[in-house]
């Protein structure tokens, strides 16, 4: 059966979310009018609230027989002064006119042979083209007597330097993450994959922000009925900001009620380039280091890019410890209360007695125990991350320390709950991925909940449920447990284990088109 993908929509609400915009704050497209220089530049001021940064340098073009008064405009702290002053402005000023030289045309014709250095003119008719052109860092040219405005490539300012990301470490491999500058991301991307197939396609998002929006993929082996979902998906955004990639996370996923996350955000460059080799998608959001990889299955939170560097036997077991890591942070509290309050049996003798002598001495159960513990560490956590990064490690492991201390001392909590809640804590911190570990936080109290209640039994029905939620899923149409659910191989995958160097000598197509559609067929769609 052949796998549609434009009914993908239909398995969330993800692709129908809009928000209301206020039309007063967009820019009507209307022409530009007036050929007078000082109307246009009056408008521009009221436009722009006669703002500070908003700059405005009139001058005269052409000699002293034939003048026109001209002025640019700039947005200072966008742009690259040293172009403007150097390359704009001096031969600007030299420019001689003559009679038959007297239209924009004529005078665009002149700037382009003698700006060589600049790299783009554009002319503009629109009022829109003109404020989104200023607004990017380009200089605006105005000259009077025409309606026509020129826009300059100038675009420059300030940006965080390339540094090594702070979520994503590694011991091998780059050191290089992105920064909040969409053009210097897509740079790092394609230093790593030099081929013209990568392709690249930019919209921009927000009524009021005006976010710039990039769509990587390498034609040929991401799947096509993907990249157009994915691009319809985010022309139906209808937002007044797009402030971080979070915004475009939420609004393009198949299914927003899940703990689950079912994008992929990573802030490595080598990262987007391996999975845009197994046929990923990657979006772009200008303003912040995060880049979003769709379609996103649950095993991927799992594969870092460090296991293609290693020994294959080294990264094999590395990922498993990853995945047991995962199992214990989320239900490590629920089956040492199961197994305390319900299933003593189960536990050795020698060790009932000493738990037993322990629970004697603290006056809550284990599950009260288990959530005053875990609450406590939660605040910790919280308070290490918001706190000054000289203090907030300091204070997070102090506090740690002091207070589990007090607590066994004081008769709160016994010594084993200690040991649980804080193998759960490291195992959480272990976890690769953030998104993925907050999930296993957030369900961990439900387990909790549900071993305190029924035991083993109420625990293995919750864990039977998260499963049945999981194999529901999809991300762009993917099952979210694929390759396991529904059951498929796929060659030259690393989705399972990281293969040996000399096993990838073909490019791994787990979201390449023939294989989604046996997925489709193994699912019955």
């Amino acid at each position: 059966m052949e796998r549609k993908v434009k009914g993908m929509a239909e398995d969330g609400n993800a692709s129908s979310k809009s928000a209301g915009s206020n039309p007063q704050w967009t820019v009507p497209s209307i022409p530009i009018d007036s050929t007078e220089l000082r109307v246009n530049l009056e408008q521009i001021r009221q436009k722009t609230g006669n703002s500070g940064d908003i700059i405005i340098r009139e001058f005269t073009i052409g000699g002293s027989e034939e003048e026109l008064q001209a002025a640019i405009i700039y947005v200072d702290g966008i742009v690259n002064n040293t172009t403007i002053n150097q390359f704009v402005m001096e031969v600007l000023l030299n420019v001689m006119l003559s009679n038959e030289q007297r239209t924009l045309n004529d005078l665009v014709q002149v700037i382009t042979d003698k700006i060589v250095p600049i790299g783009g003119l554009k002319t503009l008719v629109q009022w829109d083209e003109l404020y989104d052109a200023l607004l990017w860092g380009q200089t605006i040219l105005l000259i009077d007597g025409s309606n026509e405005a020129l826009a300059i490539a100038t675009s420059g300012g300030e940006v965080r330097a390339i540094d090594e990301p702070g979520t994503d470490t590694s011991i091998r491999g780059s050191r290089e993450g992105f920064v909040e500058s969409l053009t210097t991301n897509i740079s790092m991307v394609r230093r790593r994959i030099r081929n013209p197939n990568l392709w690249l396609e930019s919209m921009t998002l927000g009524q009021v922000t005006h976010t710039r929006i990039g769509i990587m993929y390498i034609n040929g082996i991401a799947d096509d009925s993907i990249v157009e979902e994915a691009k319809r998906r985010l022309r139906k955004i209808k937002l007044d900001s797009i402030l971080e990639s979070g915004y475009i996370e939420k609004m393009i996923e198949d299914q927003s009620f899940t703990p689950f996350p079912t994008v992929l955000p990573t802030e490595r460059p080598d990262t987007v380039a391996a999975n845009l080799l197994e046929g990923k998608i990657a979006i772009m959001v200008d303003g912040t280091p995060f880049m979003l990889i769709i379609p996103a299955v649950f095993n991927q939170f799992f594969q870092i890019t460090e296991d293609s560097y290693h020994r294959y036997d080294i990264s094999v077991a590395l990922r498993l410890l990853r995945i047991v890591m995962f199992i214990i942070s989320m239900i490590g509290p629920s089956f040492y209360i199961a197994a305390t309050t319900f299933h003593q049996e189960m536990i050795p003798t020698q060790l009932v007695i000493s738990l037993v002598s322990q629970l004697e001495a603290t006056p809550f159960t284990a599950f009260v125990e288990a959530l005053l513990m875990e609450v406590i560490f939660e605040i910790l956590r919280e308070a290490g991350v918001r706190m000054p990064k000289a203090i907030g490690s300091a204070v997070s492991i102090v506090g740690a320390l002091v207070i589990g201390q007090a607590a066994v001392q004081a008769g709160l909590v016994s010594t084993a709950m200690v040991i649980v809640v804080s193998l759960t804590a490291i195992s959480s911190l272990a976890t690769p991925v953030f998104s993925i570990a907050v999930s296993a936080r957030l369900l961990r109290f439900l387990l909790m909940i549900s071993a305190a209640t029924f035991g083993f039994f109420g625990m293995i029905l919750t864990l039977i449920m998260i499963i049945a939620h999981m194999c529901s899923l999809r991300s762009f149409g993917v099952p979210y447990m694929a390759p396991y659910s529904p059951m498929m191989h796929v060659k030259n995958s690393q989705i399972h284990a990281p293969l040996p160097i000399w096993m990838r000598h073909l490019i791994p197509k787990l979201m390449k088109k023939p294989t989604t559609e046996q997925v489709g067929d193994q699912d019955g769609t």
